[in-house]
C-alpha cells in the first residue's frame, strides 16, 4: 500500500481532519496501526470534527459578534437577577428550534450586551447562524437597502440566519422606515427563527419608545409571544473590573 499516495489523496479531496488523523497513525510502529473499520471510524471521526470545528468558527466570524464571551464567564447572582439555572435553560439552544426570543434589559453596565453576545457564541457552537447588530447599524443597514432598492435581498439575507441578535435598542430614536424594517423581519421570523434583543429601557417602556402605537403593538405582539425575559440588576460590571490604585 502506497501510503504517501493515499495521503495526498486525502488533502487533494480537502480531507483536512481525516488526513490529519492518517498522518498521526502512520507515525505509530506499524504493530500498533489500528486495522479495518477501526481505521475508516478513526478517520471519520477525525473528518467530522474538523468540519464541525471548521463550521463553528466560520458561524463565529461571519456572526460579527461585539464580545466574544461565553456563557461560563457570565456573573450570576440574585443581586444581578440571574441565575444559572435561567442560562442553563437556554445553554442547548433548542429555543431557537423552537423559535423563542430573548429580551434583556438593564442598566448600562449591566452586562445585558455580554449575555447576548455570548448566547450567540453559543448559537454559533451549537451550529446555528448568527447575526449581531447594534441599533444604528441596523437602521444604516436599512437606509442603504432602501436607497439602493436591495431591501428584499437584505430581507432574504436575514432570513437565512437562525438568531438575529439587536442589541442598544433604545439608546437612539426609531424612525419610521426602522419600525417597518423591525416589524417585516419580526413578521418573517415569527415562528421560524429567533431575535436577542438588549436595551437599556426596561422592557415595560419598549412600546412607549417605538412611539407609533400601532406598528408598537404589532412588533411588542410578535416580540413577546413565547420570548425569554431578563431584567438586570445591581453594579455596573464595568466598574467593578476597574482597578483603584494603592495609596501608600
Amino acid at each position: 500500500m502506497n501510503t504517501s499516495a493515499t495521503l495526498e489523496q486525502l488533502k487533494e479531496l480537502k480531507l483536512q481532519g481525516m488526513a490529519r488523523s492518517y498522518e498521526a497513525v502512520l507515525q505509530l510502529p506499524v504493530n500498533h496501526h489500528p486495522e479495518g473499520h477501526a481505521l475508516i471510524g478513526q478517520l471519520a471521526e477525525a473528518e467530522r470534527q474538523n468540519r464541525t470545528q471548521y463550521k463553528t468558527q466560520l458561524y463565529l466570524k461571519l456572526s460579527k459578534l461585539r464580545y466574544a464571551g461565553t456563557l461560563e464567564e457570565i456573573s450570576y447572582g440574585a443581586s444581578r437577577n440571574l441565575s444559572k439555572e435561567q442560562i442553563a435553560q437556554l445553554a442547548d439552544c433548542t429555543f431557537i428550534d423552537r423559535s423563542e426570543n430573548v429580551l434583556i434589559s438593564g442598566a448600562t453596565g449591566a452586562g445585558k450586551s455580554f449575555l447576548a453576545c455570548a448566547l450567540g457564541n453559543q448559537a454559533c457552537v451549537m451550529g446555528y447562524k448568527t447575526l449581531y447588530l447594534n441599533l444604528n447599524r441596523f437602521t444604516e443597514k436599512i437606509t442603504i437597502a432602501k436607497l439602493e432598492g436591495t431591501f428584499v435581498k437584505l430581507l432574504n439575507q436575514l432570513d437565512k440566519v437562525s438568531l438575529l441578535v439587536l442589541d442598544d435598542f433604545g439608546l437612539a430614536p426609531m424612525d419610521q422606515n426602522t419600525r417597518l424594517a423591525l416589524l417585516q423581519i419580526l413578521e418573517d421570523r415569527y415562528n421560524k427563527r429567533s431575535v436577542i434583543i438588549a436595551s437599556q429601557l426596561p422592557i415595560n417602556k419598549w412600546h412607549e419608545y417605538i412611539a407609533e402605537p400601532t406598528l408598537a403593538d404589532a412588533i411588542m405582539d410578535r416580540l413577546m409571544a413565547n420570548a425569554h425575559r431578563f431584567e438586570l440588576k445591581g453594579e455596573s460590571l464595568r466598574k467593578k473590573s476597574v482597578k483603584v490604585p494603592d495609596k501608600n
